[in-house]
């Protein structure tokens, strides 16, 4: 399974070039509770002016999520995801050059941003609902797979394993090949070890530290520690905007590893930490 993933990625409205080395996401909330962001970009024109500014950063794709998935986090409906994030979507969309990726587990979510003008599909329930993978294959759309135990309102009472690193890692194979049999191209399917979601503190830790059995799975890696808590319990950082220097850790760490993706928030500033990595890795 240890093939060489393709350096350029195309599809119907999409492409990215991982010739360079590890590419920037850009997250772009538009949510009321983020646990870092939360009502930052709730206005329109607000979260567009901020898509095309990252993309002027160095972003490669931008990923846009209309409800919270923070620990504890309660479910928002199909619907007010739908208008949190749609006008925002489709007035992006015809700004920017680069990829828009929709953060949501929810098919009616998913299609309806596909609709709008986004292209990616970021799921933290690796595509549970058959529906979506459908949609996918029949679309011929890169998916993210997350990895999560529970729900983000329960995932952290579960955070219990054996081996970390090897269920995680088997679970991300398995909803792949699914996805594969189901006629979602290998080379479009994107694995993220999903840090936080229903992991602690070690569990993080173990996962960034074995960083290459993921990258040596034969899928493209994904991950994201942007601001995250254990960020902040390693640093005695308590607001996460003040996580900037532990997170490029993180991402300088992933692009050394071979990581393909990493998705922050604060995108100039990661860029630059990409791009010296990716230089000195190559």
């Amino acid at each position: 399974m240890n093939q060489k993933k393709s350096e350029i990625l195309n599809w119907p409205g999409g492409r990215l070039d991982f010739s360079h080395g590890c590419l920037v996401m850009g997250i772009l909330n538009v949510t009321p509770d983020s646990f870092s962001d939360g009502g930052d970009f709730l206005d329109i024109e607000k979260a567009v002016q901020r898509g095309i500014e990252m993309q002027e950063q160095g972003a490669a794709i931008i990923d846009i999520g209309a409800e919270s998935t923070r620990p504890g986090s309660k479910t928002v409906s199909a619907n007010e995801q739908i208008q949190r994030a749609i006008p925002v979507i489709k007035k992006l969309a015809a700004k920017i050059k680069i990829p828009i990726s929709i953060d949501s587990k929810d098919y009616e979510v998913t299609k309806a941003a596909i609709e709008a003008g986004a292209s990616i599909i970021n799921d933290i329930t690796a595509l549970n609902d058959e529906r979506t993978i459908k949609l996918a294959s029949e679309k011929k759309l890169p998916v993210i797979l997350m990895h999560i135990k529970g729900t983000p309102e329960t995932m952290q009472k579960e955070a219990h394993y054996y081996d970390v690193v090897q269920e995680v890692l088997q679970y991300l194979l398995e909803r792949a090949a699914i996805a594969e049999k189901a006629g979602i191209e290998k080379e479009k399917i994107i694995i993220d070890p999903g840090i936080g979601f229903g992991k602690n503190i070690d569990h993080n830790i173990l996962i960034l530290k074995n960083l290459k059995v993921f990258v040596e799975s034969g899928c493209k890696v994904l991950l994201g520690t942007s601001r995250k808590k254990f960020i902040g319990t390693l640093t005695g950082k308590e607001n996460p905007k003040d996580r900037i220097f532990g997170t490029a850790a993180t991402v300088a760490l992933a692009a050394f590893a071979g990581v393909s993706i990493v998705r922050v928030h604060d995108v100039a500033e990661m860029v630059d930490v990409v791009r010296v990595a990716n230089a000195l890795s190559r």
